[in-house]
């Protein structure tokens, strides 16, 4: 069992959104290929998990039917045990989950209609597919999560593991660096930003006169690139608050069908937004977005702050953390603390994961100093003002423990769970009614699954 089972073990921890789609749409041919206790596998799971992998992309694992279907049989063994311990999931919090899901798709395929035509299904009818799996997929994560709940790794247990892998073995790792920037967008002034705010009214009346058309008017005005060439069309829910800008959120909700809102400002630049359709919490609108531009006056009034802020991190009279909360106004920026994060969320980051725009700024800088500040241009057009803090830089090389202590120390620890839920697993096979569908009979990670079902089906 412990060959593979660690992908396993990501699979079931997994459970992409796509992978819950599909599972709405069930093959034609069907059958019953695996069962723990009362709960049933079928072929068409399998099936429409392979076809997932292979549809987004994803590297088809050898023997695929046999590692989806023991993650299956993992799975549903985990909530049989989630049973019999009484651990359970809150249906509230089931709930939320399909909601968030169901945003995700309708975010994804531009609408509630789209999604529906794809699923071939209406939403009702999506979330009460999604209930069962869901609710079984989080019984079976917080019961893995009470079985490894006091497993802890030493450090001579990392040190063991580490001289255990082979030295040609060892992964070779590029430059990281850690990051930090600060941030200010200068505001742009009040005549600019009435100007501006005029030219939007003067759009919003030719679409409201009939002359022009919402898209037509986004697509050759809108300064918005997400959504530009889409006519300015976004998918919204009131729960997605951490999405979207507050102003522009809460506007959106107050319209009424094809509705225009006046002129609104969001941390962006200033909008107007009309709503294509509402359906409760879900909602399709349509935006023009202008950003007010700022004059060099203003970005060299910001410069010159900057410069102060330099100075006194170089001084030692301020620290890294209190110049970003006293100067940035950049939120994103303040969220981090002002360092870049890896996809990973950590602060050391590799340089294709940097804005490429940073990457000349990094060029001449060593540990610890900071850049001149430089005026810059968002992705979206705003311009500001930022300077760069390079902290580390370590040098490519190859894995050792002094420099990857944390990175070994927790594929360790992985390795640790992975062993002790494999024995857990051994033991308690036996324990359950197992049927295993004999055409896997040549699956060498189903072994103890297959014996588990054969002696209980002599």
């Amino acid at each position: 069992m412990k060959k593979g089972f660690l992908f396993v073990l990501a699979i079931l921890a997994a459970g992409t959104a796509q992978q819950a789609l599909a599972q709405t749409k069930k093959v034609v041919a069907d059958k019953i290929i695996g069962k723990v206790g009362d709960r049933i596998i079928l072929q068409s799971d399998i099936a429409n998990a392979v076809e997932d992998i292979r549809r987004q992309g994803g590297e088809v694992p050898p023997n695929p039917d046999c590692i989806l279907l023991e993650a299956e049989l993992v799975k549903k063994a985990l909530v049989l045990q989630a049973e019999k311990d009484s651990v359970t999931v809150d249906d509230a919090e089931v709930e939320s989950l399909i909601e968030n899901q169901i945003r995700g798709f309708i975010q994804a395929y531009g609408g509630r209609e789209a999604l529906e035509e794809i699923a071939g299904r209406t939403i009702y009818q999506i979330k009460e597919d999604f209930r069962k799996p869901f609710k079984e997929k989080e019984l079976a994560n917080k019961m893995r999560s009470k079985i490894l709940e006091t497993v802890r790794i030493t450090p001579n247990e990392v040190k063991d593991y580490f001289e255990s892998i082979p030295k040609d073995s060892l992964p070779y790792y590029e430059s990281e660096l850690e990051v930090g920037k600060i941030v200010i967008f200068p505001k742009p002034s009040r005549d600019i930003e009435s100007y501006t705010a005029k030219q939007l009214n003067d759009i919003k009346k030719q679409i409201e006169s009939g002359s022009r058309r919402f898209d037509q008017m986004a697509k050759l005005y809108s300064e918005d690139p997400g959504s530009k060439d889409n006519g300015g069309q976004y998918a919204l829910n009131k729960a997605d608050k951490g999405m979207w800008d507050p102003v522009f959120l809460s506007t959106a909700f107050k319209l009424k069908e094809g509705q225009i809102s006046n002129v609104v400002k969001s941390k962006f630049g200033l909008h107007i937004i009309q709503c294509v359709s509402r359906n409760g919490d879900d909602a399709v609108v349509r935006h023009i977005l202008m950003i007010p531009p700022v004059t060099e006056d203003e970005l060299n009034e910001a410069k010159g702050r900057l410069d102060s802020a330099r100075s006194m991190l170089i001084a030692g009279t301020l620290t890294f953390g209190e110049a970003v909360n006293k100067y940035s106004n950049d939120e994103d920026n303040k969220f981090t603390g002002g360092w870049e994060m890896s996809r990973e969320q950590t602060s050391m980051v590799t340089i294709d994961q940097l804005d490429k725009t940073m990457i000349p700024l990094l060029k001449n800088l060593k540990p610890g100093q900071y850049s001149q500040p430089e005026v810059f241009t968002t992705e979206q057009g705003k311009k500001g003002v930022r300077f760069i803090y390079l902290r580390t830089r370590t040098e490519p090389h190859r894995e050792n423990l002094k420099d990857d202590y944390n990175k070994i120390a927790a594929r360790a620890l992985e390795e640790k769970k992975q062993n002790i839920l494999s024995n857990w697993f051994a033991d308690k096979i036996s324990t359950y009614y197992i049927y295993v569908d004999p055409k896997f009979g040549s699956c060498d990670s189903l072994k103890p699954w297959l014996d588990a079902s054969a002696s209980r089906n002599k």
